[in-house]
């Protein structure tokens, strides 16, 4: 069925496209949600204007996406990651840990744009692509690196609670003319 759409639908077309879709795709979902009408020649020419302004705000979306794929083309992110003696990571480093390491350096990638194939499992460097269209892509460079809060021994570094703190504080010397006792647990 051929339908002219009213509105950008992304993986469909621009406004004033005349698409051919499904019979139940149109019925069901296009035209109840207003975002497609029959393609006659009062519609379209009511569209044109539409289009022209959807074109318009296209060129610049890829424009922005382009300069961005740019200024990525060269840049190294680093991610800090808990891991073992061998390197094997704890958790894992995916495309939210790379695109949030990616804004922290003020660059404008969302998670989805982060295309991995698998998520990171070992401390390493791989080249992880960043998609912004069809067309627009580019490489960034990851860094996994062990974390800093880690000992030696690679085991993290645990923090000691405060009645931890206090228990060493009061033991270090007599309480109140005791000697102090371990507890039993």
């Amino acid at each position: 069925m051929k339908l002219l759409l009213k509105k950008d639908i992304p993986s469909l077309g621009i406004v004033g496209d005349v698409v051919n879709v499904s019979a139940g795709y149109a019925r069901n979902y296009l035209v109840p949600q207003n975002l497609a009408t029959l393609p006659t020649e009062a519609n379209m020419k009511m569209l044109a204007s539409a289009r022209t302004e959807a074109e318009a705000r296209r060129q610049v979306r890829i424009n922005k996406m382009t300069a961005t794929a740019d200024a990525l083309a060269d840049v190294e992110v680093t991610i800090e990651a808990a891991a073992n003696t061998d390197g094997v990571l704890y958790g894992s480093v995916g495309p939210r840990e790379v695109s949030a390491a990616l804004r922290e350096e003020g660059h404008d990638v969302t998670t989805a744009q982060v295309r991995m194939h698998d998520p990171l499992k070992r401390l390493d460097n791989v080249m992880v692509d960043v998609i912004f269209a069809d067309t627009i892509e580019t490489k960034v460079k990851v860094w996994v690196i062990r974390s800093k809060a880690e000992e030696g021994d690679g085991k993290p570094v645990e923090e000691k609670s405060w009645s931890e703190e206090q228990e060493e504080v009061v033991s270090g010397g007599q309480e109140q003319g005791r000697e102090r006792r371990p507890r039993d647990e």
